[in-house]
């Protein structure tokens, strides 16, 4: 008979084991579902998708990160519940349970097992950020950008970028166009910074990475490969005056043939929005729009 009731209480505790596993698993696919994400967003643990190489990089120490510290929580927490369940105080204990000081192995534990914890994270941050901030000897293509009050200018470097009157190949922005910097995929670009008046911040969300624009001789420099054609929004991420908030470029990454040939077409004297169409491209950005200098206006630039 006791035997019989004890076989009755440990298939009673599996069930329920099994249940309460069964409803985990379907709490967190009812997160995933209700949440309207996908796998790769739901195991990117909000870290948004980029579209260089870089941006890939800092997404694997991102996701990296993330599951060693799940592993530690999850490790941790059962460790606290099962004390909790394992060592309660129950109706017969009279007495205090033995008192554990000094263990020098529990110690060593976890003082060494934090240690290489760390070391490990330290060792992928630190070949993430080397990479992320290599540049090559030999980039394939260079763009110098100038900030300055409101806006920008790009302007792409190389002895056969140069347009009829003999000047480099430039775009540049004003209070009435935003400024199209047209970039191919697949190759490595260097952007060489400087700025005209005060600090600026050269920012596009979409490569998952920024870097400040300083005045005088301070020229800082980044190199990135996009993967990926597309429009993306670009922003001025430093607070410069009056109209920082419209300070706003695009991005746009075209094949290498497109590219070659939007060079091309601002070689024989077309202007950027010219050169552009020429490529099959939409002539002015699509991601924001020029800001409205009537101070009347009620209007956000996106």
């Amino acid at each position: 008979m006791v035997a019989r009731d004890s076989d009755v209480r440990q298939s009673t505790r599996k069930l329920r084991r099994g249940r309460l596993f069964a409803a985990s698993a379907l709490g967190v696919v009812a997160a995933v579902v209700l949440s309207g994400c996908s796998v790769n967003q739901a195991f990117s643990f909000g870290w948004p998708q980029g579209i260089t190489a870089q941006a890939r990089r800092m997404h694997g120490l991102w996701v990296g990160s993330t599951i060693a510290a799940l592993i530690v929580g999850v490790i941790v927490w059962g460790l606290i519940f099962w004390c909790i369940i394992r060592y309660h105080k129950r109706k017969t204990d009279i007495e205090l349970p033995p008192q554990t000081r000094y263990n020098l192995p529990i110690e060593l534990v976890y003082t060494v097992i934090p240690f290489l914890v760390i070391a490990v994270l330290f060792f992928y941050t630190a070949t993430a950020e080397t990479y992320v901030d290599k540049i090559t000897k030999n980039p394939n293509v260079t763009v110098d950008i100038n900030a300055f009050k409101w806006n920008w200018q790009f302007t792409y470097e190389g002895a056969q970028n140069v347009d009829p009157s003999g000047q480099q190949i430039t775009t540049i922005g004003d209070s009435g166009y935003i400024p199209v910097l047209v970039l191919p995929t697949n190759e490595s670009i260097l952007f060489k910074e400087h700025s005209k008046d005060v600090i600026h911040s050269f920012w596009v969300p979409a490569l998952l990475f920024k870097r400040d624009v300083f005045p005088g001789n301070v020229v800082n420099q980044f190199e990135v490969t996009i993967d990926k054609t597309g429009s993306y929004v670009g922003r001025c991420a430093e607070l410069c005056g009056t109209y920082h908030s419209q300070m706003n470029f695009e991005l746009r990454s075209v094949t290498p043939t497109q590219y070659e040939a939007f060079l091309a077409a601002k070689r024989h004297g077309m202007s950027t929005p010219q050169a552009l169409q020429s490529i099959g491209e939409s002539p002015y950005a699509t991601t924001t729009f020029p800001y409205n200098t009537s101070p009347t206006a009620n209007t956000a630039t996106p």
